[in-house]
């Protein structure tokens, strides 16, 4: 794996980026990606899109530059696409950031006492292009500093080690069984509002029943 380099103005960039928020305002301001490749952090910046996993790398490194540690957590679901978060705490207590194709499931105050509280904000708004809820999962957060020999800032290849450690380590279930049977599907106005500005291309849809 060749690493490449941050150039002065990536820096600069970075050196923008001086709040959790303002890190969601750059991934909300760049295209949700459909290419189906993992971009590192130094190609979002240079290639300036990033679908749901790029986005998540990406504000771990910015938010490394702020002095939190890289962390990332993976939000499982079913008939739909994954969804990775990138995590902060404050005061004890987690925020996150995230890039979505949906409105609903990108940047979380740091306000939540624990990581299951947190992704529990996400349930309702986490659904699939058929209104159903989809969220079912949350792993344990994977930190990021093991990959730094591998150059993960810089290298598009580590993206897929990172990706497989993610799917691979132990994930907690949010619902039981009785509670996936009875779920209502999502309401059309929250749908339209959870789907505003949406990347048609980069949407996941699930096959149809039968």
């Amino acid at each position: 794996m060749q690493a490449g380099s941050f150039s002065a103005a990536h820096e600069a960039q970075f050196a923008s980026l001086d709040t959790p928020f303002k890190v969601q305002q750059f991934l909300d301001s760049i295209p949700y990606s459909d290419d189906k490749i993992y971009r590192c952090p130094l190609s979002v910046l240079r290639d300036r899109k990033a679908h749901c996993f790029d986005g998540a790398v990406f504000a771990a490194a910015a938010l490394r530059r702020l002095g939190y540690p890289p962390v990332l957590l993976d939000q499982r679901a079913v008939r739909d696409d994954d969804h990775v978060l990138a995590l902060y705490r404050r005061n004890g207590c987690y925020g996150a950031i995230a890039k979505s194709n949906f409105t609903g499931i990108r940047f979380r105050e740091p306000v939540f006492r624990s990581l299951r509280e947190l992704v529990m904000s996400y349930f309702e708004a986490f659904f699939n292009v058929e209104g159903e809820k989809s969220l079912r999962a949350y792993s344990l957060p994977v930190r990021l500093e093991p990959f730094d020999r591998l150059h993960w800032e810089t290298v598009d290849e580590t993206m897929d080690v990172i990706a497989d450690r993610l799917d691979s380590i132990r994930h907690f279930p949010l619902l039981t069984e009785e509670m996936e049977r009875s779920l209502s599907p999502v309401d059309r106005r929250s749908m339209e509002a959870g789907m505003l500005g949406v990347n048609e291309a980069g949407l996941y849809r699930p096959p149809r029943a039968g």
